[in-house]
């Protein structure tokens, strides 16, 4: 087992260093609109073009070959160093730090609630084949994995939002934090010395922080969002795999012997079904919310890791770029590793080597 874990290691330093340097190339190859802007306005200020060239690319280092660049990245990246970042004015350490935290703000509790709906979901499914609950099941699953989640967040925000006015169509980020821009979990302010109550007509004592309730609110559309699409898998994965074992002859003899249906579907057909949903879980979930939450994030204006990542790519940002683009790539392949360790831990007929 260690050994398996030191070449899995191995070749996720391996993936990484390709996805990488596909990003750098790319980054490399696509015209930079900023230097044409710039170009462009030394023109028109009677100034020489490449002069105004040259000096864009000295300021962002783009003046050393390929190669020296791409070196010096990955020397600045092993050792901490992430770059400046042009977008946001201060470093990709920096910005990840203030980027983070707001994706986790409706990724994870997307991700808890849609894991416990969906098994759920899908187990009574499984167990109630054929019936009226699960077509609608089944029918719910296929909805939630075609639609498109940019599409299904624009429907919701102009219904709840622009119609009903239940929820909010611009995020607030400044209801998670402090008045000096702090992120806080719960906190009572004075509303009229709170940037985010300017131009409101809230008076008095209001609450900010992440568990505000104004800042909850405003993450209701976009958790419901994210969950549509997680609920959907996990639904079908989960009765996939059950279904496996309803008939199973030793779930007829517990039957038989007139154990309860809970106690069956606890303990004789989530328990095997759950070495196979496990690697559903860590690896597919993670890869199917990170791919997801760029455009959530996007539409609903949440100044998260995806929303960053987007605004580097529109601005050439290429330090940003990257690492916005090596941090799902480790979480996922951290999350495949983990993956196949659970599998060992929860099927011992499953071994990789040497199992200690």
């Amino acid at each position: 087992m260690k050994w398996y874990i030191a070449k899995r290691l191995a070749w996720s330093v391996v993936a990484a260093l390709i996805i990488l340097t596909i990003g750098f190339v790319l980054m490399d190859i696509v015209p930079d609109q900023n230097l044409q802007v710039a170009q462009f306005e030394a023109q028109q200020d009677g100034q020489s073009a490449e002069q105004a060239a040259q000096a864009y690319k000295e300021q962002r280092g783009l003046d050393e070959p390929l190669v020296d660049r791409y070196t010096s990245f990955l020397v600045g990246f092993v050792q901490g160093e992430w770059g400046w970042s042009y977008r946001y004015d201060q470093t990709v350490v920096q910005t990840l730090q203030q980027t983070i935290p707001y994706s986790m703000m409706y990724g994870v509790p997307a991700i808890i609630l849609s894991t416990t709906i969906g098994l759920v979901i899908g187990l009574y499914s499984a167990v109630n084949q054929y019936t009226k609950t699960d077509y609608a099941a089944t029918l719910f699953s296929f909805f939630g994995v075609s639609i498109p989640n940019w599409w299904f967040g624009l429907v919701l925000l102009v219904v709840f939002g622009a119609f009903l006015g239940w929820f909010p169509i611009e995020f607030n980020e400044r209801l998670a934090q402090t008045a000096d821009g702090k992120l806080t979990w719960l906190q009572t302010v004075d509303s009229s010395s709170h940037p985010a109550f300017i131009g409101q007509d809230a008076g008095g004592q209001q609450q900010v922080g992440i568990l505000s309730p104004a800042n909850l609110r405003q993450l209701v559309l976009p958790t419901f969002v994210s969950m549509t699409g997680l609920i959907a898998a996990m639904t079908r994965y989960a009765r996939a795999e059950a279904l496996e074992y309803v008939d199973a002859e030793f779930v007829k003899t517990a039957k038989a012997k007139g154990v309860s249906n809970w106690r069956i579907v606890a303990r004789h057909i989530l328990r095997p079904a759950a070495v196979p949903l496990s690697t559903i879980l860590v690896g597919r979930f993670l890869g199917l919310f990170l791919t997801g939450s760029y455009l959530i994030e996007v539409v609903f204006g949440i100044p998260g890791l995806g929303l960053a990542s987007y605004n580097a790519i529109i601005e050439q940002d290429q330090n940003l770029v990257l690492v916005t683009l090596l941090v799902p790539t480790f979480i996922v392949l951290a999350g495949n590793l983990a993956q196949d360790i659970a599998y060992v831990i929860l099927d011992p007929r499953v071994s990789y080597g040497d199992r200690s």
